[in-house]
């Protein structure tokens, strides 16, 4: 039946009300709504790089680096099941991209050969017929091994690397405040950076390009850097170079005590002492542990913090330190230091970022879109409501107001949910106010033909909502469906439509289905009050 309680009437016109003050600061310049009371809404509808104006950076990965890591990987991991297996191994090292092994023994080839060969793992989906090894274990002689990684495990790598690359950009530029960037893949090994309303891309490029793979080495006991330059590296060791000047050459141990990925925090901090800017850091519970235990064994010693390969401190252990946590010093200004506490809390790179590409996008493009969506929205608008009234009369009234309820909505929700609107979104929008004329006209011809077969008026204004929104909603799921597999599998300007349909498609159904309907209620009860002949206007 045709009714509202009271709590359904004030739920749907809170609804309303409540989309009409979130919708009320990106009507105003952000000048006026910053002098608002702190306690009213202001968070306003962001716009895309396209008519904002922004930053353009596209980013390639550099696959040698992504293999480099897996060899050194793979090394590591060679020289530990062959430890477990009791194997004597001779020599162990990288050439020809490939980690080659040779043995002490002859007599213990076999077991080498077997626990070597379960690094191999298997890549792809059987079903699909993409089964492959990502490594493959190869014997020259029976003391010597190569462990070579295959092409489609490396490609497996560079996609997992990227994947991992565009989490951590993400998490980076998202901590500089920005409100929704574009980050995708693009291509094989390249990621699009967009940002929109940054016109200075300098602290962009400085967070973003550098690597910031953080580790703790152990120090050789005896030889230094100059000393390993004129003889040889010992196995197991490598010679590292300092940052700056104030940072010497020291020959540590390739593989870490602690790496960066077992840091829980970075915060850029004060020395108490010396009032310097550095870096406070904490451990997860596994690093905190391997951490405490080196330092307890090696008081008196320095250890190494390695930033992407380079040295920035090597302090000596003064005593053991058991609480997983520390601070890294340097050369470091407050707003390096903020900068580098960004980057370890977002984690390492996988590989190092090149940029190929930089542009800044001026706002002109977007000035000119928006005006001319300006003047294609009033002209479109007042034609709309033009066809609208003249053919449903009264109920085209209703009709339009649920149109403004459905504006009102979509951009409230956008706002909210800090999605950007760019030129596809407001083809988005457009899309939506003409599905949601499309219910209405659907609605009230119903009723038309329910007053035709000769039912009364409230009894067809009932049945042309109950049954015509079977219709609507049957016509607005199949496109809901298409709108929300196109977010999932598209990027950049087919999400920003897919989002404003999205959204679109669910207050279009809201205003034009339950406003509407609360309007002709009102209408009606008014009607009944005149006691008058009630005849439908539609």
């Amino acid at each position: 039946m045709l009714t509202f309680s009271r709590w359904k009437q004030i739920t749907i016109l809170a609804v309303c009300l409540l989309g009409l003050i979130i919708v009320l600061p990106s009507l105003f310049p952000k000048e006026t709504v910053d002098k608002w009371p702190a306690w009213f809404p202001r968070k306003q509808l962001s716009l895309g790089l396209d008519l904002r104006g922004g930053a353009h950076l596209l980013l390639a990965m550099e696959v040698n680096d992504v293999r480099k890591d897996w060899l050194d990987t793979l090394r590591d991991d060679a020289r530990r099941r062959l430890r477990e297996a009791k194997v004597g191994v001779s020599a162990v090292g990288i050439s020809n991209n490939a980690v080659q092994v040779r043995i002490a023994k002859v007599e213990d080839s076999a077991a080498a050969l077997k626990a070597l060969k379960e690094m191999s793992q298997q890549i792809g989906n059987p079903l699909f017929g993409t089964t492959g090894q990502d490594v493959e274990v190869t014997s020259s002689d029976p003391s010597s091994f190569a462990i070579t990684p295959s092409e489609q495990g490396l490609q497996q790598r560079v996609i997992n690397a990227l994947s991992a690359a565009i989490e951590t950009v993400r998490r980076r530029v998202d901590a500089m405040g920005t409100t929704e960037p574009t980050i995708i893949r693009e291509g094989a090994s390249r990621i699009l950076v967009q940002v929109p309303g940054l016109q200075d891309t300098v602290q962009l490029k400085e967070l973003i390009g550098k690597t910031a793979r953080l580790s703790f080495h152990e120090v050789h006991p005896s030889l230094s850097a100059a000393d390993a330059k004129a003889s040889r590296v010992p196995p197991g060791y490598k010679i590292y170079q300092g940052e700056n000047k104030t940072e010497a050459d020291l020959v540590l141990r390739e593989t870490p005590v602690v790496r960066g990925d077992e840091l829980t925090s970075a915060n850029p901090a004060f020395d108490s002492r010396t009032n310097e800017p550095i870096i406070d850091f904490g451990f997860n519970n596994a690093g905190a542990r391997k951490f405490g235990k080196f330092t307890q064994d090696h008081v008196g010693q320095p250890f190494a913090i390695i930033l992407d390969d380079k040295i920035i401190s090597a302090p000596v252990i003064r005593e053991p330190i058991l609480g997983g946590r520390g601070q890294i010093s340097g050369s470091f200004t407050p707003e390096s230091s903020n900068q580098l506490a960004i980057q370890l809390r977002s984690g390492a790179l996988p590989a190092k970022l090149t940029i190929i590409e930089e542009r800044t996008v001026g706002p002109s493009l977007g000035n000119d879109s928006i005006e001319a969506g300006k003047v294609a929205g009033i002209v479109g608008g007042i034609a709309v409501i033009a066809m609208t009234v003249f053919a449903y009369g009264t109920f085209g009234i209703f009709a339009v107001v649920g149109l403004i309820v459905h504006g009102l909505l979509t951009v409230a929700i956008m706002s909210l949910l800090g999605a950007a609107l760019t030129l596809p979104g407001i083809a988005g929008f457009v899309l939506t106010i003409a599905m949601a004329v499309d219910a209405n006209v659907l609605i009230y011809e119903r009723i038309r033909e329910e007053l035709r077969a000769g039912k009364s008026a409230i009894a067809a204004i009932d049945a042309g909502f109950t049954r015509a929104f079977i219709t609507i909603a049957d016509s607005q799921l199949t496109t809901l469906a298409c709108a929300l597999v196109m977010f999932w599998l598209g990027a950049g300007p087919i999400r920003g439509f897919a989002v404003t349909l999205t959204v679109g498609i669910c207050t279009s159904i809201f205003a034009a289905v339950t406003v509407v309907r609360l309007l002709i209620y009102y209408w009606l009860n008014s009607m009944k009050r005149a006691k008058g002949p009630l005849t439908l206007p539609v």
